[in-house]
């Protein structure tokens, strides 16, 4: 029986079908798994570890450590650490090593930074300025208006938006049905300008755009195909560089905007959390420390005494 080590291929895709299949976890966390592992084991080469059982502690901090050394940022560190975690918890878990050398793997905290977003105005503006290109009736305005109304209006990210298909969108009592990270199914609702927008992009602009690869995508590209994120992103940025004095968002930006707006706005931590999908509370606590920092920053521009 070949070693651990030795059959590297073959092991590396056993652990990619336990990432996809028991972790569910998404195609392209799939892959930044894989890659981080791969590059640990071949640190690990390069310092006489041939066997996957022969890993142990030293050597998982040795990588580490180089990765710092070549400049990784403090969050890539952290990504780092938790796929080789989840890689040596494997490894235990099947066998492949006696013990779990991973599970004392400490790594720097990433830092938590605070997003950019929109004010209220400007997202206003964002949206008015994409309706007026949507006047014409060409179909790329209808669609871009339809994609950033309901970006803002739930909240998605913008590979969920580019994943929703005709019949995830119910009209009837305006909410749209995503498919999250790990898989995960939620109903997100949108409001009456988004259903409006949506309408006129289903009924007068995808139409125009259609032809046989179209399937059931709910956006097209030029030629007809589903539109990628790629795609989506150009729009916001260029929408976004239309409004005077607005921060250069992506569509994470106006995901960020809108989660910020709803708690400005007196929606609960736990309803914007199930709204954005978020698989933990902290992760949504952080639109908290942009409020508080927009708030402060608004009293001590208007109060006499801040």
């Amino acid at each position: 029986m070949a070693s651990p080590r030795r059959d590297v291929p073959g092991v590396l895709a056993e652990y990619e079908r336990h990432l996809a299949a028991e972790r569910n976890l998404a195609p392209h966390t799939v892959r930044a798994y894989l890659t981080d592992v791969a590059g640990l084991l071949e640190h690990a080469d390069r310092l006489g570890t041939s066997d996957v059982s022969d890993l142990d502690l030293r050597t998982l901090r040795s990588w580490l450590a180089h990765q710092q050394v070549t400049g990784r940022s403090r969050t890539t560190l952290a990504r780092r650490a938790t796929a080789v975690r989840v890689f040596t918890a494997w490894l235990a878990r099947t066998g492949r090593i006696p013990t779990d050398v991973g599970a004392s793997l400490r790594s720097p905290k990433a830092r938590q930074t605070l997003p950019p977003v929109l004010r209220q105005d400007e997202a206003a503006q964002l949206i008015a300025a994409a309706a007026g290109l949507a006047d014409d009736g060409s179909p790329t305005g209808l669609r871009d208006c339809a994609m950033l109304e309901l970006l803002y209006a739930t909240g998605v990210r913008v590979g969920e938006l580019v994943a929703l298909d005709l019949d995830d969108v119910d009209r009837g009592r305006n909410v749209i049905r995503v498919l999250g990270k790990g898989r995960k199914e939620r109903t997100v609702p949108f409001g009456q300008p988004a259903a409006e927008a949506l309408d006129a992009w289903l009924t007068r602009g995808r139409p125009q755009l259609l032809a046989p690869r179209s399937g059931a995508a709910l956006f097209l590209g030029a030629r007809g195909g589903r539109i990628d994120q790629r795609a989506v992103r150009t729009v916001v940025h260029r929408r976004i560089a239309d409004v005077p004095g607005a921060p250069d968002l992506g569509p994470h930006g106006l995901r960020h905007t809108a989660a910020t707006h709803l708690l400005e706005g007196g929606a609960d931590l736990r309803s914007v959390q199930e709204l954005l999908g978020h698989a933990s509370l902290a992760t949504t606590q952080l639109y908290t420390h942009v409020s508080a920092d927009r708030l402060r920053q608004a009293y001590r521009q208007a109060h006499p005494r801040a």
